[in-house]
């Protein structure tokens, strides 16, 4: 429920700024002159959706022909380490015994906990490469083919196009201070 209500407020801001995060710059207008009437100094408040970051390299982040431009990595860089001990232990688990169901499982699982995760850091690219998996390993894992779905609309909704299936990037490297 808590997640239900973080995503439709989500959803509701990038609606509100059309998917793009303010901008901020003084700009001189055409006379040179960079105050507004009262004499203060004029700022400018724009949207870009340009957040500077480029894609991996090799990916094809390219809009697609419906006009949208391509994904990009952004979000927040947290510390994932025990995510990917999980994911590498149950990865062994299930490379000891190929055909247990339960092993599949619990792989499911441990993509599924850190690509909860990574949404929560707003890194959607990486994180909907982790809910991919967690289907693939489980395809009764309906939250993660919710979330699939989720984070479809959300870069449906910034008219931008999302990473084809293989080919979503790794999360952002954390690195010991990241906020």
């Amino acid at each position: 429920m808590k997640r239900t209500i973080i995503f439709a407020m989500f959803a509701a801001l990038l609606a509100a700024c059309g998917g793009a995060a303010p901008v901020v710059s003084n700009q001189a207008s055409e006379s040179g002159q960079t105050t507004g009437p009262g004499g203060d100094t004029e700022t400018v408040i724009a949207h870009s959706a340009d957040r500077g970051e480029k894609p991996p390299a090799g990916s094809t982040e390219q809009g697609s022909s419906e006009g949208k431009s391509g994904w990009s990595r952004g979000g927040t860089p947290i510390d994932t380490s025990t995510y990917d001990k999980d994911v590498n232990s149950a990865e062994a688990k299930l490379k000891a015994s190929p055909a247990s169901e339960q092993a599949k499982k619990e792989l499911s699982q441990a993509f599924y906990k850190r690509a909860v995760a990574l949404t929560e850091a707003r890194q959607y690219a990486s994180a909907l490469g982790d809910y991919r998996r967690a289907v693939k390993y489980d395809a009764s894992n309906t939250d993660a083919k919710d979330w699939i779905e989720k984070i479809i609309v959300i870069y449906d909704g910034m008219n931008k196009a999302y990473p084809k299936e293989g080919e979503e990037p790794e999360p952002l490297e954390y690195k010991a201070g990241d906020v």
